[in-house]
């Protein structure tokens, strides 16, 4: 099989993975009117400068359809208040109740009918309507300066190269609310840190590691494009890692590797390639390298102390054998990609796309028509040779 070949195939998976145009459009004006009700004039923080804005797979670019077509989109959101809430003023707990009382008020305003759902870090909101969303939205206030300087001194030169970056990301940070915190009621400096905004420019810094990425982005910030727009080399070869991990833990969901752990891995391995399977490849053979033997195995680019893979040695989680499934994924995946784009007798296998990606039979076909490619009458119906071609790659020997 041809290395365009490889490419080919895998660029329509994940065309088959993406995100209709409609839930993009849809999740933008959810956040936006979002924060246009937090600051009305009616609102309890109308004077606080509030900030609504996306974080997780939204925000970067990497988000894909859910294994199920009933299942909803899962819309990750931070609301920094700015000013006027501090540490010394207000405790975690007051907080996240002003920030709940709004979300009511918003949540009966806008007809939703069902309640919302207090988690440890954030509240939650069914949002239904033509497309069914859960946002998760976070309460934050922006941390203090003098650890957001102790945050850029961790940072650079470690895990970004550039100072000027390093300023903007730690700048960046904020404190959350946690219920698990046992100051959660008092009034005390100690908040959890976070910083998905950081995070997110981290991540398009690993994104422009090429040139031609470099100018696209230059492009999308002229033109005022999200990233979720972009598709880059990197945020397609985390798609595609993502969707296989969903299939390989969807009867086991809470063992799964979790995204940010996969994503952070996937940043920092990789190494600018300009080709969709050359990534992958490197990716996958190159992400476990990054993870610490000992202390912080993954420890979060844009605030160093926080540990992505602290459930790993945590008695409490240990029955879920959370390390040992992230490197039973890295294993299967390294495995299956180089099925998908190289089986050993050369065919287009069909089943195993869609065993592994979850795609249906008529989805398979598409990447078979897209490439150009028809079913061999002579051999198997999973396997497909160029039309114009017998003497293909492709056809199964």
């Amino acid at each position: 099989m041809t290395k365009q070949q490889e490419t080919l195939i895998l660029e329509n998976i994940v065309e088959l993975l993406e995100l209709p145009d409609t839930a993009y459009k849809k999740a933008k004006e959810r956040y936006e009117d979002l924060g246009e009700w937090f600051g009305r004039d009616e609102s309890l923080f109308k004077d606080n400068d509030v900030h609504v804005f996306p974080q997780g797979s939204f925000r970067l670019g990497t988000a894909i359809r859910p294994l199920n077509n009933n299942e909803e989109y899962d819309l990750d959101l931070a609301c920094n208040i700015r000013d006027g809430i501090s540490k010394s003023t207000h405790t975690q707990k007051n907080l996240k109740e002003l920030v709940g009382k709004e979300l009511e008020f918003y949540r009966n305003a806008r007809g939703i009918k069902s309640k919302k759902d207090e988690k440890r870090r954030c509240w939650r909101l069914e949002y239904q309507d033509s497309l069914s969303f859960h946002m998760d939205v976070v309460p934050c206030i922006p941390l203090d300066e003098s650890i957001s300087n102790l945050i850029y001194e961790d940072i650079y030169g470690s895990y970004v190269s550039d100072e000027n970056l390093s300023r903007k990301i730690s700048s960046k940070s904020v404190s959350i609310t946690d219920t698990d915190k046992d100051n959660y009621t008092k009034i005390d400096s100690d908040w959890n840190i976070s910083n998905p905004e950081g995070y997110a420019l981290w991540f398009e810094a690993m994104m422009q590691k090429n040139q031609a990425t470099r100018l696209l982005m230059e492009k999308a910030q002229v033109d005022k494009l999200p990233a979720f727009n972009q598709k880059t080399i990197l945020q397609r070869a985390v798609q595609l890692l993502k969707r296989h991990r969903d299939n390989m833990f969807k009867d086991n969901d809470d063992s799964k590797p979790i995204s940010v752990i996969i994503t952070t891995l996937a940043g920092q391995a990789y190494n600018g390639e300009e080709d969709l399977s050359d990534a992958l490849k490197n990716i996958l053979d190159n992400m476990d390298k990054y993870i610490n033997k000992s202390g912080k195995k993954v420890p979060n680019p844009t605030h160093p102390e926080e540990n992505f893979a602290d459930k790993w040695d945590d008695k409490s989680y240990a029955h879920l054998k959370l390390e040992e499934n992230f490197y039973l994924w890295l294993k299967s995946a390294r495995r299956d990609f180089a099925s998908i784009t190289g089986s050993d007798n050369g065919g287009f296998d069909s089943d195993l796309i869609s065993e592994k990606m979850s795609l249906s039979s008529n989805s398979i076909e598409k990447i078979g028509t897209m490439l150009g490619l028809a079913a061999s009458s002579a051999f198997s119906s999973n396997y497909y040779i160029k039309k114009e071609d017998t003497a293909s790659p492709w056809r199964k020997s």
